[in-house]
């Protein structure tokens, strides 16, 4: 049960986290009279106009728990308002709220904010999203478990999988030899063999950092330098670079679980870093429309990244609970791309031909923030 209540409580901090990033506004309560509880002013009308607290303040239990509800969930109408056009128009929204319809919207940050607090929730209860299709936590080959990474002693389970890899490789050499030099089997078996090596050579990589059958990683045959195995230190001339660069290397070989979880323990914390690595791009993928501000831009990427959040949110459900895993996926990678280019066209007025110019451009650069964004949190995991 700690799962669900994990999940809970994430969701719930992050209506409370969104609650804080957009306070109430446009919110109607009954009329006010006589003075303000929080300041002291005369009230004119539901709301302090010096201090904006409300005329009515509440001390029941059902209204307590109102208050979880509407910063959740935003009750008011907030939430219904915005999630069918950020699904369905997200350049309208985009554009009323830059024009300054904000009281009956979501603002971007609040979104942002829910979505990834949800998305982290939905991690913490499911677990890490897995698209492959593969039993979760195993990958095999020829009928040979390669890694389980679900068990505490990894190490100790790839070993013990080379070691069965090696006794095929040993009982495949011993069938080899017995055959005639010219028979029609050896191409075969000689193939079986340098498949069940490269295995070996994945593994042997992984627990001891360099090849077990070298020779098979060189075009002519030949055995490899030794500055293919990861237990050489790099050396590029700077000196304190290298030992930077090698002291890193090092322990992320030592204890490459921490490295993981310190990188998807960072991707939640600074996932705000999207919002200001992504915004120069969104202007180079509008220069030429002007009247349009950095600002604009921010709230372009903000909500933009939230309905992505979220519809990762979606795909990852489905393939949990095989809920039409294959169709939603599809369903996903052909409307994530389509979603930036009705945003784009409507929130800065782009022609049809112009927005998907300008679409291409900037899918480009969405790849640059995700390579941009995992560096960052490489260099997180490896620092901290």
């Amino acid at each position: 049960m700690s799962g669900e209540f994990e999940m809970a409580g994430a969701i719930a901090e992050g209506g409370m986290w969104a609650r804080v990033a957009e306070p109430g506004a446009g919110e109607a309560h009954a009329e006010g009279h006589g003075k303000c509880l929080n300041c002291g002013t005369v009230l004119t009308g539901p709301h302090c106009h010096q201090c904006g607290q409300a005329a009515h303040v509440h001390r029941s239990i059902s209204a307590f728990w109102h208050d979880i509800l509407h910063g959740v969930l935003h009750f008011d109408g907030k939430f219904w308002n915005t999630l069918p056009l950020l699904a369905w128009q997200p350049g309208h929204l985009t554009r009323r709220y830059i024009h300054g319809e904000r009281a009956k919207f979501i603002s971007p940050m609040a979104l942002f904010l829910f979505a990834i607090f949800l998305m982290f929730a939905i991690f913490s209860y499911v677990g890490s999203p897995n698209f492959t299709g593969e039993k979760p936590g195993s990958a095999s080959a020829d009928g040979v478990n390669l890694v389980d990474i679900n068990n505490s002693d990894w190490r100790g389970t790839m070993r013990a999988e080379l070691a069965k890899l090696e006794a095929k490789i040993a009982e495949r050499e011993a069938e080899l030899k017995q055959l005639p030099a010219d028979s029609s089997s050896r191409p075969k078996i000689e193939a079986q063999i340098r498949d069940l090596k490269s295995d070996a050579n994945g593994l042997s990589f992984a627990t001891g950092g360099k090849p077990l059958y070298p020779e098979l990683l060189a075009e002519d045959g030949t055995p490899l330098p030794e500055n293919f195995e990861f237990n050489t230190d790099v050396n590029t001339g700077f000196p304190a670079f290298d030992a930077w660069i090698n002291k890193v290397a090092a322990k992320a070989k030592k204890n490459p679980e921490l490295l993981l979880y310190k990188m998807q323990s960072n991707g939640y914390k600074f996932a705000w870093l999207l919002i200001p690595l992504s915004i120069p791009f969104v202007w180079l993928a509008t220069i030429g429309k002007r009247g349009h501000h950095f600002y604009d831009h921010a709230v372009f990427t903000t909500y933009s990244i939230a309905f992505m959040s979220l519809l990762f949110i979606v795909v990852t459900l489905s393939v949990k609970f095989n809920l039409m895993p294959g169709l939603v996926i599809t369903a996903a990678l052909f409307y994530a791309p389509f979603h930036m280019y009705r945003q784009l066209r409507h929130a800065y007025g782009t022609s049809r031909i112009g927005g998907v110019f300008r679409l291409a451009l900037l899918l480009g650069c969405t790849g640059i923030v995700v390579l941009l964004f995992l560096t960052i949190l490489i260099n997180l995991g490896l620092i901290g």
